[in-house]
């Protein structure tokens, strides 16, 4: 096989597919891990609310109103 006018043995072409599969193996990695913190962050938030409108109900007070999660939080959205 020769790539930009270099023959590569098999050695060579082994590396490169190694390379590649690692490279695929990082990226699956990183989706899921970013996945895996949305999937936290939201139920943080939702389990806040409920703890929130519960103690709000206690009170005797009217329950907070929800935010909807497309709404900025915060100063960085």
């Amino acid at each position: 096989m020769t790539l930009f006018g270099r023959t590569l043995d098999g050695q060579e072409i082994a590396s490169l597919m190694a390379m590649l599969l690692v490279l695929v193996m990082w990226i699956a990695i990183w989706r899921r891990d970013r996945q895996a913190s949305d999937w936290f962050r939201t139920w943080n938030a939702d389990r806040k609310a409920r703890r929130e409108a519960e103690a709000a109900a206690e009170a005797g007070e009217a329950a907070p109103p929800s935010t909807d999660r497309g709404e900025p939080r915060g100063p960085w959205g």
